[in-house]
């Protein structure tokens, strides 16, 4: 038995069917069983004879107390009552619960891993910040939630592939080489300031932090003095643009790369925007939807609300976004001729359609919700209905210290960078820290409360959990010996002695992992393995503290070591459960804690 519930589903369809014969199996596939809201009232519920309440023309409650009765002589089911409008609650014997523990321990980390997925293709992408500056607070939370649920997805028996979508084309990668060029005079020792420096630039000197003054040194030590002329020191452009920017780029890129390592992320593919439009596959990608009649060329309405002053009606070449769910028809071409940037997003995509996922999730910051509805317009009309598109979106995180709002980095002069933030509080407090919150709240991250040893602090609080148990662990491989205690013994030793309610507790918070991975899976929402880590920690630890306070329930006895045994198998398949959600969350498990 890998899943409780999933179990016990089975049962219910199977007692349901000898309650109402013929029930079609559309119906019956409607059928949940859950944990129960209160605990009182048992420790599943199911909405069984609710679903079969219309096709079998009874009532829901005439069916309810048929199932119940049904149910009531299953040997595992202690109590089947029906309850609501049509709910029937279930309390199983101890016996059923303490089954789960030879699973766990069977199954070590794998406990929980599901076929929910069914191999399904799925892209994450999830980072993808322009190559412009060093990796801060907002791009923390998009990594840690799309990594955490890339891992939860292939947890859940999806085929994953991490991706990151490098903005390496426009005009921000160009206002980008002059800022490096500027830290390049700079570092052959050129006369001019600043400001002096600027006024020559088109639209100006946009990229100051001194993060790219490493770059300059390395483009003087690479090419000396070649880029740059005898007079002002500014040579023309199109003689060093490509040059600097190319070096640039794969400079900050790997300074991206190496941040996103030391927060323990590493993606799968980094695919270029600029390799894409150099390819022409937004023009072979418009030239394909205009074959397909989604392309025409037409006037759009004014905006909505107040117009602004520069706005004219123009003929442009429009894609008719309008036919799949989106607000207004999207332009694809500036009235210049050149594409616009939705066209080369729209192209992407069709790239991934064409890699063959058949589900792609795009991790974004909040304030590109308004870009959803046209991207999922795109993914519909490029794989003509074949793949579905999602957005996770990742609201902004406010970093404080002592109760104030923590703004400036020496490195990057107006924000807090990554690894700014690790190199406070470590790469697992930030990790852990970032999934906590929905990533669609806002959050605030606490630079005191991430290190406080209390248990307001998750992190703290299920690392404890999981130390405690490693040292019950070690001191109980020291009394039985190392043989007697590994997972696979314990799997095979007696239960009966768990009979406590604080054990069973901890044994139905075991129970309810597997259905917790799945369901988390399927709502792309990494935060709740957090919160039912945080919640197994606190039945945990008051299993501790009833010990500490009942010599009964003391993990160790050497007069008992039948009890001892069962006891350690508890505590066992605890730590592994604590290691399982962790290693979704891409966080380390400690041994210790000092």
């Amino acid at each position: 038995m890998t899943d409780i519930f999933a179990d016990f589903r089975a049962r219910v369809v199977t007692a349901l069917r000898e309650v109402v014969p013929d029930l079609p199996d559309d119906v019956t596939a409607r059928v949940e069983v859950t944990p129960t809201r209160d605990p009182a009232h048992g420790d599943m519920a199911t909405n069984a004879a609710m679903v079969a309440a219309k096709p079998a023309r009874q009532p829901p409650a005439k069916i309810a107390a048929a199932l119940a009765a049904a149910l009531a002589a299953d040997a595992d089911i202690a109590e089947a009552v029906p309850a609501g409008p049509g709910f029937v609650n279930l309390r199983l014997r101890p016996a059923a619960l303490r089954a789960v523990l030879p699973a766990v321990l069977r199954a070590g980390e794998a406990y929980g891993d599901s076929t929910a997925g069914g191999g399904l293709a799925v892209n994450v992408e999830y980072v993808s910040a322009n190559p412009t500056g060093p990796m801060h607070i907002g791009h923390c939370r998009g990594a840690v939630v799309g990594d955490a649920l890339a891992n939860l997805l292939a947890k859940a028996g999806f085929a994953v592939t991490k991706e990151y979508y490098v903005n390496d084309a426009g005009a921000q990668v160009t206002a980008l080489a002059w800022a490096a060029y500027w830290r390049y005079l700079q570092a052959i020792g050129t006369t001019l300031t600043e400001e002096e420096f600027s006024d020559e630039v088109p639209g100006g000197l946009q990229y100051r932090g001194e993060y790219l003054v490493p770059v300059g040194a390395e483009l003087a030590a690479h090419h000396g003095p070649a880029l740059a002329t005898a007079t002002r020191g500014i040579a023309a452009p199109e003689s060093w643009i490509d040059t600097v920017r190319d070096f640039t780029i794969a400079a900050m890129m790997q300074a991206t790369r190496d941040d996103l390592a030391a927060l323990g992320v590493a993606q799968d593919v980094f695919s270029s925007e600029r390799a894409l439009v150099d390819s022409g596959a937004a023009d072979r990608l418009i030239a394909r939807l205009r074959g397909d009649g989604l392309i025409y060329e037409g006037v759009l309405e004014p905006p909505k609300g107040k117009t602004p002053e520069d706005w004219e009606p123009r003929p442009q070449t429009l894609f008719r976004a309008t036919q799949f769910g989106d607000d207004v028809d999207r332009p694809l071409r500036k009235s210049d001729g050149s594409n616009t940037y939705f066209a080369n997003d729209i192209a992407y995509h069709a790239d991934k359609i064409d890699r063959g996922f058949a589900l792609l999730i795009d991790v974004l910051g909040a304030d590109h919700g308004g870009y959803v509805p046209r991207l999922k317009a795109a993914v519909a009309a490029v794989s003509r209905g074949n793949t579905k598109f999602e957005a996770v979106l990742c609201q902004i995180v406010h970093v404080v210290r002592d109760g104030q709002p923590v703004k400036m980095s020496k490195r990057a002069g107006s924000f807090v960078t990554l690894r700014d933030l690790i190199d406070e509080v470590g790469r697992d407090a930030v990790r852990f820290t970032m999934l906590t919150r929905k990533a669609d709240a806002q959050m605030e991250f606490d630079l005191n409360a991430v290190v406080a040893q209390t248990r307001d602090n998750p992190v703290f609080y299920v690392q404890y959990a999981h130390a405690r148990c490693r040292s019950v662990l070690r001191a109980g491989a020291e009394m039985l010996g190392a043989a007697a205690t590994a997972p696979e013994a314990l799997a095979g030793v007696a239960l009966d002695s768990l009979t406590a309610e604080p054990e069973l507790a901890v044994i139905r918070r075991l129970a309810a992992w597997p259905r917790g991975v799945e369901a988390a899976a399927l709502a792309r929402e990494p935060h709740r393995i957090a919160f039912f880590l945080y919640d197994l920690a606190s039945d945990f630890h008051m299993l501790w503290n009833r010990g500490r306070d009942d010599a009964a329930l003391r993990f160790l006895q050497v007069d008992r070591p039948a009890e001892t045994l069962a006891r350690l198998a508890l505590v066992a398949a605890t730590a592994a459960v604590i290691r399982s959600g962790l290693a979704v969350m891409g966080v380390t498990p400690v041994e210790e804690m000092r």
